[in-house]
């Protein structure tokens, strides 16, 4: 027997301390940035750190402690978020679409459907997702159509990111009248997963191709019905979703620091200044590290700031407190900090190459992964059309999300720009 989700579950169940995060998912952030040159020099997809991330509990830290998940605030998982980012940009996104099943499970009233697949992902397991495709049509594709026993799913996807490792592949299908949900086993019959992403950056996160063939989908499995056309009102996850990259970049940008500053410390001489020389003493490679610094503290800061604004909705929902101009102002919010998260970030991974010159290009050191990684999420997101977005909300009051659902017409600028999938 379920019961409803209050406000009082989750008063009764605390969030963990900063510190008691930190003891327990340091260690796996510096074991995971320890080999993330030589992943990245082998295009070795990223499972064993997906795994070190599950056994520790960080799958689930969203997850609330009644479904046996961490329990951790908005504020606390986009500080880990950013750490993670640092120590490889590649994993955060890989992970985005498992982070954001959870907050939509927790935002939709079926507790039934919370208590099943939270629980799952407590316990370890994974969700990807299978929303967007690469055709140059405007509609889903994706059939699926009603069998002797449940259902048959049929189609392919594209930008499928964090499918080929996980456990469970969240479907965007039509079943003929609407668009639906489903859940599928990513090792189900009939599901192909293929590394067929051709990025130059976040090479890792096999955000490729899966297809599906004659698929058996259980009733219990299927997860709701909508109408695509419609646009999704008081919803945090458009922001949820464009924060998560945020996190991400914010993470690249301490990332450049940490290496600039152990590429200049590790090195004798200075460029343009004969015999030996250090660059740390050096007050040209001293402010080019000062900036990267700020940068860094800048990106992080903006992250944090909207971190707490989608907490404070978070509350305000539960204590049914939350309006429609609150999820409006939440999604502005979002998509100014793109604006200016995204710059920050290229610049110190442009930046840093003015710290060690011809030498900081060795293959060996793979510094240039941080601007290509930075500018592939950057790109995920129409960041132009979010702009105008922001100045017709300014103008003219114009809603943001009715705004930017006529920006996505096309599948492909969707599938691009996934932070507002179909299940958003």
């Amino acid at each position: 027997m379920t019961t409803q989700h209050t406000p009082a579950d989750d008063a009764a169940h605390t969030a963990p301390t900063d510190a008691e995060l930190d003891a327990r998912f340091a260690p796996v952030f510096e074991r995971i940035a320890a080999g993330s040159v030589e992943r990245e020099q082998k295009r070795e997809l990223a499972h064993e750190p997906v795994q070190w991330l599950k056994d520790a509990g960080f799958t689930a830290l969203r997850v609330p402690r009644r479904y046996g998940g961490g329990g951790a605030t908005l504020p606390q998982f986009f500080r880990l978020l950013t750490r993670l980012g640092e120590a490889d940009s590649n994993l955060p996104q890989i992970l985005r679409l498992n982070f954001g099943f959870i907050e939509g499970s927790l935002e939709r009233d079926d507790e039934a459907a919370r208590e099943r697949w939270l629980t799952k992902i407590a316990a370890g397991e994974l969700v990807g997702a299978a929303i967007s495709e690469r055709t140059g049509a405007t509609h889903n594709s994706v059939t699926l159509q009603r069998a002797a026993e449940g259902w048959r799913l049929n189609g392919e996807k594209y930008y499928s990111t964090g499918s080929l490792y996980a456990d469970w592949i969240d479907v965007a299908a039509h079943d003929g009248t609407d668009d639906v949900r489903v859940l599928v086993r990513g090792d189900a019959r009939g599901v192909t997963r293929l590394d067929d992403w051709d990025g130059f950056g976040q090479r890792l996160t096999a955000s490729g191709t899966t297809r599906f063939d004659q698929v058996e989908v259980p009733d219990e499995q299927f997860l709701l019905r909508y109408k695509g056309s419609e646009p999704k009102r008081n919803t945090s996850q458009p922001a949820f979703y464009q924060t998560v990259h945020l996190a991400t970049l914010a993470g690249v940008a301490r990332a450049v620091l940490r290496d600039g500053v152990a590429f200049a410390q590790g090195r004798t001489r200075t460029f343009g200044v004969p015999g030996r020389s250090s660059p740390r003493d050096n007050p040209l490679t001293q402010r080019v590290i000062g900036r990267l610094a700020s940068l860094a503290y800048a990106a992080e800061s903006v992250v944090e700031a909207v971190a707490r604004s989608l907490e404070r909705i978070y509350q305000d929902r539960l204590a049914g407190r939350a309006q429609t101009q609150d999820y409006f102002a939440l999604d502005i919010e979002a998509w100014q900090a793109q604006q200016v998260v995204i710059g920050q970030a290229l610049e110190a991974a442009t930046l840093l190459f003015e710290v060690g010159g011809a030498s900081a290009t060795s293959e060996t050191l793979r510094l240039d992964r941080h601007w290509r990684n930075a500018r592939v999420i950057a790109s995920h997101n129409p960041a132009i059309q979010r702009e105008a977005a922001i100045g017709a909300f300014h103008l003219n009051g114009t809603p943001p999300n009715e705004r930017f659902s006529l920006a996505h017409t096309s599948v492909e600028i969707e599938g691009q720009g996934a932070d507002t999938p179909l299940a958003a």
